[in-house]
Formats: structure tokens, sequence, C-alpha cells
């Protein structure tokens, strides 16, 4: 598993950008993978989670409806959308990948990958 977040960027607050978690360790399927942030000062955060499949995602409350993960296996990639952006939003997001099928995020992932910092001016 060799997992790699891109997408991250300045943006203003209300603005939208899509973070990338590729895999190019070719993470099987039936890995779950998990959006995290860590903000300057503050413990790392879960965000987001989908199951191998795709059919099963979990959002922490402070992102739910404006955030949305997806994923597409055929391109060992998993993305988050993000909409409606706020100047809390502002952290280094991590992805991650759990040996199973299903990831809730309430423990650390068993692999993580390298971040992407997500800034949002007010």
């Amino acid at each position: 598993v060799q997992l790699q977040a891109s997408g991250g960027g300045l943006v203003q607050a209300g603005g939208s950008l899509r973070l990338s978690c590729a895999d190019s360790g070719r993470t099987p399927s039936t890995y779950a993978v998990g959006w995290f942030r860590q903000a300057p000062g503050k413990e790392r955060e879960f965000v987001a989670s989908i199951s191998g499949s795709g059919r099963f995602v979990y959002y922490a409350d402070s992102v739910k409806g404006r955030f949305t993960i997806s994923r597409d296996n055929a391109k060992n990639t998993v993305y988050l959308q993000m909409n409606s952006l706020k100047p809390e939003d502002t952290a280094v997001y991590y992805c991650g990948a759990q040996k199973s099928q299903y990831y809730n995020g309430e423990r650390p992932p068993d692999y993580w990958g390298q971040g992407t910092q997500v800034t949002v001016s007010s």
C-alpha cells in the first residue's frame, strides 16, 4: 500500500476543491479508505471514509452535506469532493487505508499516506 494525497491548495471561503488519494501499491478493493485532517496545534481528526465496495460511507458531523467521498477502484483512487469550504476546514489532509471492508474512522488506519495542504481564506 502506497498512498499519496493530492489536490490541495488555496481557496476562498465558499469555494471547492477535490482531493485525490492514489495508491501506487494497488491496494485491494476490499480495503476501506478514510480521509483525516490535522490543523495547526490540533489533533488529527476523522473526516470521511468509504468501504471497499464504495457502498458505505461515513462522515464527520462537521463536513456532512458539504463533503463527498467516492472511489474508483479501476484507478486505485479515492476522492474527497469538498464544497462550501470554510476557514475552519484549513488543515493538512491525509488519506489512510484500513485492512477491512468497512471502516468508520474511530481508530487510526493501518496505512497512512502523505498529506496535502488545504487553506481556506476568509
